[in-house]
This record gives structure tokens, sequence and C-alpha cells, in this order.
């Protein structure tokens, strides 16, 4: 249920607050009084376009602020914690839209809130269609379509038809999604092949190469170190000499023997100062390392051989090797990790043949469900068809349409959809002895307006279809006049009794049913006409009975036009 709504320099209205109550409220007051800008702020707080030009002139932007009272168990309560938005304890949602004016500088923008916590546009749009139901001129026009028929029916026909929908929905989208996989894998077999005998040549050619991981990085060093064996058995000797010195030169001072003298110097110096004999003690160790590097250096020549033979073999496997790395890696390693996934692949192109099958038994069982479901929609709505076009045309007659019926024909379309294998449509008599039409074409926008609010009327009172907390009506009762004007008042008043409405109406008959009467009109502030506060006013007793003449006659103070107000309220108390 719509609380209250909150509006700042929105058209004409400078600034308005607005307070919605249960059951049946309307709107009325003179022609451009502000009673659209109502509606125009309803719209954005429901996700509507902004238009830049609906913002006050002189004002930089337009705010519109409402309040939601949201049922425990609503599916948009849940979508708007998901948004971000925090609610109220009690369920209420506080929803704020605001529009800039569109100025030489920047275009108009628009900015939507929902509890506190900034969303998409769309966001408030899909709260809105589970709460509230808008019907206006462009409602009614959207009603001549098939489209829109076949939605109502489906409302019509209950919860477990809604379920089924949803189950025929969920099939055929999968049924799709399987014939695309199914078709792209035939369509790309040959591609397949070629891809996986492509796979098994390169996982061949590194099954035989055999490499081992880090071995080209081993296999360059050990060809490096065969390649120099000359230079380094002259530089290994070379650096034994100069620790241990030349057993053929007696002039020679090795590294060893200079360390060791100093070493004996630190000694004897130590035995009076214990700085100078820890000095010692390192002077020994680096002595017995020195010693086991002259140990190794000797090992080392004496390991070391110039070797062609085993330096070939390193070239040609260095060379295998590399036919490996121009082709499937940067190195042996990536080779490897290449030879891993390629294999994953393979597996996978050599399932392809058992994956189609697969699915090929996926999709005729899909088709089988999917032929069911449809089957029980067609006898589902088939069934609704008649029950609702009994009740509105029950309804039509109490809407002064005595002699109209409306009938809904359920029939083969011509190609099956997601909602099912049906073509929808409601046709029209509008009077005893004329032909049936389709309300695409034939009914006129008095006659739609009526037909609409009869399959809203049967729409609420229908067992286990689904009912909006509030309905929104905007010239439902256009080219309505007379006694069907009054009828049109008592099914709004009806429609109350189960959801909160809310309707702008230019005609008293309708306006004497509310339960709440809001009068919307405008004051001149420096030559400007705005609507402020003050301006939106409900009314009862006499300031209600005076507002009900003014629209009969268009003259508040008329006797005539009070008596028959007075009347109109007294003849509504019933209902």
């Amino acid at each position: 249920m719509i609380e209250e709504i909150r509006i700042d320099d929105l058209g004409v209205i400078g600034r308005a607050q607005v307070r919605l109550a249960p059951g049946l409220t309307v709107l009325t007051g003179e022609t451009g009084a502000g009673k659209t800008m109502v509606l125009t702020a309803l719209s954005l707080l429901l996700g509507g376009r902004a238009d830049p030009a609906t913002v006050r002139t002189g004002a930089p932007s337009a705010a519109v602020e409402g309040r939601l009272a949201v049922p425990d168990d609503a599916p948009a309560l849940e979508r708007a914690r998901e948004a971000g938005a925090e609610v109220d304890d009690d369920g209420t949602l506080v929803v704020l839209r605001t529009v800039t004016a569109s100025t030489s500088e920047q275009s108009g923008r628009s900015r939507a809130f929902l509890g506190g916590r900034s969303v998409p546009q769309g966001v408030l749009a899909e709260i809105a269609d589970e709460l509230v139901t808008v019907h206006g001129q462009a409602e009614q026009m959207r009603l001549r379509s098939p489209s829109r028929q076949r939605a109502a029916l489906d409302a019509f026909a209950g919860t477990d038809h809604a379920v089924t929908l949803a189950e025929h929905r969920a099939a055929w989208a999968e049924r799709a999604q399987v014939r695309d996989e199914l078709d792209g894998l035939v369509s790309r077999a040959q591609d397949r092949a070629r891809e996986a005998e492509l796979l098994r040549l390169g996982l061949a050619e590194v099954d035989r190469v055999a490499p081992q991981p880090g071995e080209d990085v081993a296999l360059a060093e050990e060809a490096d170190r065969l390649g120099h064996a000359e230079d380094l058995r002259a530089a290994a000797a070379g650096a034994h000499t100069a620790l241990v010195g030349d057993e053929d030169a007696t002039d020679t001072v090795s590294a060893a023997a200079l360390v060791d003298e100093a070493r004996r110097q630190l000694e004897h110096g130590g035995a009076h100062d214990p700085a100078l004999a820890a000095l010692a003690v390192r002077a020994a160790e680096a002595g017995y390392l020195l010693a086991d590097v002259a140990t190794e250096l000797s090992a080392y020549v004496q390991d070391l051989q110039a070797d062609p033979a085993r330096l070939d073999a390193v070239q040609r496997r260095r060379a295998e090797l590399g036919t490996l790395t121009r082709t499937y890696g940067a190195d042996v390693d990536a080779v490897l990790a290449w030879a891993t996934s390629a294999a994953e692949r393979l597996l996978d192109l050599e399932g392809g043949d058992e994956r189609i099958a697969a699915l090929r038994e996926r999709l005729v069982a899909l088709d089988a469900r999917v032929e069911d479901l449809a089957a029980r929609i067609t006898g589902a709505r088939s069934r609704a068809a008649g029950e609702l076009a009994r009740a509105v045309t029950d309804e039509l007659a109490g809407l002064a349409m005595a002699g109209a019926s409306l009938t809904v024909d359920v029939r083969p379309a011509d190609e099956p959809g997601p909602s099912g294998a049906d073509a929808v449509e409601m046709l029209l008599v509008p009077h005893a002895g004329a032909p049936a039409r389709p309300l695409g074409r034939g009914a006129s926008g008095g006659e739609l307006s009526r037909v609409m609010l009869a399959l809203e009327v049967a729409l609420a009172t229908a067992e286990g279809s689904h009912v909006p907390g509030t309905f929104v009506f905007d010239e439902v009762d256009a080219g309505v006049g007379g006694r069907a004007a009054t009828e049109v008042g008592r099914r709004l008043s009806r429609l109350a009794r189960t959801a909160q409405v809310v309707v702008v109406t230019h005609l008293a008959q309708v306006a004497a049913f509310a339960d709440q009467h809001l009068v919307v009109t405008k004051s001149v502030a420096d030559g400007v006409d705005v609507v402020t506060e003050s301006d939106v006013r409900a009314v009862t007793g006499e300031d209600r009975v005076r507002e009900l003449a003014r629209m009969l006659s268009g003259q508040d103070g008329s006797a005539t036009a009070r008596a028959h107000a007075a009347e109109l309220l007294a003849q509504s108390v019933g209902r």
C-alpha cells in the first residue's frame, strides 16, 4: 500500500504532501490544477521514465519521496533487501526519486533511492510490478495487445496455472539451450576431428622425445662445461697452485702458507690479548677452508675430461628438445604443461560423440515435457476463458453495458513460444445484435475503460489469482457518464475492498464512492501558478458536498448541484 507521497518542484507543484489511505481514494480538482503531476510523481516512484521537462520552471531539480507498506511475505520485500535497501521494522519502504532540470550546462539526470540506498531505476520497476497496477490511457491501449489479453487470462487462471507456466518457460529455455549446444557440436564435428588429430600428433611427438622437467636447462649447462673443458682445467689448476703452491717450485708462496703464518703470529700475541686469540681461531678456520677448497679443486681437475662423444650426444638431445620448444612452449616445462592441457582437451574432443548422443536424448525428453506442459496450459486457459468471459460480461451489465458480452478465444498459435502454444484474443459484443469484434479493433475508449475495470474486478475476485496491493486508475471514466459513471464508481468501490485503489476522476458519480476524497487546487505566487502544502487537502462533510457540486455543475454554490451532490453521497453509502 502507498502511504504517502511528498512532491517538490514537479510541474505546477511547488511542494505538496499526499497522504493515501486504504480503500478507495479519489483525486479531483479543476483542469490544470496538478492532478496529473500527482500521477507523474507516482510514476517516478514506481520506476517510470523521468522527463526533465517536468521539473518546475526555475527549479534546479524535482524530488518525489514515497512510503510503501509492504507485506512481510511479499517477494518485493526480499528484492528490496537484495538491492541493499533498509526496511523499517513495520515493513515500510522509503522510495526517493530525483530529476535534474535540463540546462545548457547539463542534460537532465534521474537518480533513484530505495531504503536509503542508490539503486537502478529498473529495481523500482520490479518492485512496482509486484505491488502496484497502474491503469491509464496507455494501459487501455495495451489492453488491445493479444499478449496483454493472454496475460490477463493467465492471471485469472490462478496459482496452479502460474506454476505450470513457469515450468513451461523453464523447460522451453532449457530446450533452446540444449538445441544450441547440440547444433554447435554437430556443425563443428569436422573442426573437432581436425583439432583432435593435431593434438594426437603433438602428444605422440612429446611422448617420443620424453622430456624431463628442467632438462633443457641442465643440458645447456653441461654443454657449456664440455665445450670449455680446457679453459676450466686451467682455471682450476691455477687456483689450486695459488692456494697450496707449486711442488716443483721452491720459491713460491702459497695462500695456505701465508694464512698459517698469520695464525701463528696471532696465537703468539693471543697469549697476552684475548682479542688476538679470537682472531687466531678465525685464521685457523680460514686455513681449514682453504685446505678444503684446494682438495675439491684437485678432485675437479682429475675428474674433468674433454669428452667429444658426450658433447655430441648433449647437442643432439638439445636439438631434439628444441623441436618441441619451437612448437609447444618456450621451454621444456612449458611443453610439459601444454601436454597436460592437450590431453585433457583431447579427452573432451573424443567424448564429443557421447555428448551428442546424451544431448539428443535430453532433447527428446524436453520435447515431450514442453508438449505435455503446453497441453496442460491450453486446457487451463480453455477452462478459465469461459469463466473469465462470464465474469466480465456480468460486470459489464452492471457498468451500463446491458447486452454487451465478452468472449475469450483460445486457439493454436501460429508458432508456439515460451508462454505456450496458444493465441488468446478477447472479442467484445458492445450491444445486443452487434457482431463480436476484437478489442484491438472494435472497442471505443469508453468501452475499453469499462472492459478494463470489469477485468480488474473479475481478477480481484477470482480464487487463487494474484491481486496487487494497490491499483491506480487515470481516465478510467473516459467517455463514461450518467448511470454508467455511477456503476464505475460502484465497481471501484468493490475493488477497494481487497486492495488500495487510487483514482483520478472528473466525475462526481465516481468521486461519491470514495473512502477518502482529495482535492487538488492551485494558487498564484509571484504571478505563477503553484500547488503548495495547503493546496492538496482531504474534504469531508460540507466541503465534500461543495466539491461534488462543482464537479456536477461547475458552480459549488448552486443549490440544485449541492442537492444532487448530497443525493449521490447518500446513494453511495449503501454501495
